[in-house]
Order: structure tokens, then sequence, then C-alpha cells
């Protein structure tokens, strides 16, 4: 108790705010489920494809290694509790401009490459979400054409 004291008078003190947990509304924890779907879908969520997760997390949404690891766990508890993916992208449209909502689709491309190979089922998931976001077939196609090429893999 008196250790939770001392962390929020420090966060007070230096100005940052600390994130114990991310709130069901707040589109971050939407992103990091979609994005931890996409890595367990071939029922192998490998370490490296968590590592790859957090990494990405922590790069676009600015968070430090506790709050990547924070957002990790609860997404994942969300994404199992969830019965389908309309939960996620309709907050998703509600927050997230169109370049923002191509980014989310790249980022699910970047973690399906994290292996190598993108199967059937991450496919398959990427083009629902990206439906439900409306980013077009064309759209989708490309990012995913980009981020093989960046991972060395050429055209799909």
């Amino acid at each position: 108790m008196l250790e939770a004291i001392r962390n929020f008078i420090a966060d007070l003190g230096s100005g940052q705010k600390q994130t114990d947990a991310f709130d069901d509304n707040d589109y971050r924890l939407a992103v990091a489920a979609l994005l931890v779907h996409a890595a367990s879908i071939d029922t192998d969520f490998s370490d490296a494809e968590r590592e790859n997760l957090k990494s990405l997390l922590k790069r676009r949404f600015d968070l430090d290694d506790m709050a990547a690891e924070q957002l990790v766990e609860q997404a994942t508890a969300a994404e199992q509790e969830a019965v389908d993916l309309y939960r996620f992208t309709r907050l998703l449209n509600r927050s997230l401009d169109e370049m923002q909502r191509l980014r989310m689709i790249e980022m699910m491309w970047e973690v399906a490459y994290t292996d190598g190979a993108v199967s059937e089922f991450e496919d398959n998931l990427i083009w629902r979400v990206a439906d439900l976001l409306n980013v077009s077939s064309h759209e989708r196609i490309a990012l995913r054409e980009r981020v093989a090429a960046a991972r060395g893999g050429g055209r799909v």
C-alpha cells in the first residue's frame, strides 16, 4: 500500500502518467486485442510473436516495457472473452481516422509475418478486420506487400 502511494507521488512529481490498467473503451486495448488474436490464431503464440507485439505497441503508443506488458496481458484477456471482432472494430472505427486504421492493418501484417509466413487463418482474420474497418482490398493487399518486402519476403 505504501509502495503504491510512493509510486503515485513519484509519478505526479515527474509529470508522467502511470498506466496501471487500460480501460475497456481505450482504443489501445482494442488494437492490442486484435494483434493478440492475429498472433495466436494459428494456436502458436510464440515468444518471438509476443516480443514483436510488445515492440509494436511500445513504438505505436509510446509505452514503457511495463505498460506494454500490462497492455498485452489485458488484451489477451479481452481477446479471450470476446465473442466476435466487432467489439474491437466498432471502437476503432469511432476512435481512429483513415490513416490510423491503415496503420492498424499494417501492424496486423507485421505480427502475422513474425514467423516468416502468413497462415490462411491470419490472412482471413486480417481480411475480416480490414473489411470491418473499411480498409479496401487494394489497400490491405498493398500493406501486405509492403510488410513482406520490408521483411525480405518480396512480393506476396
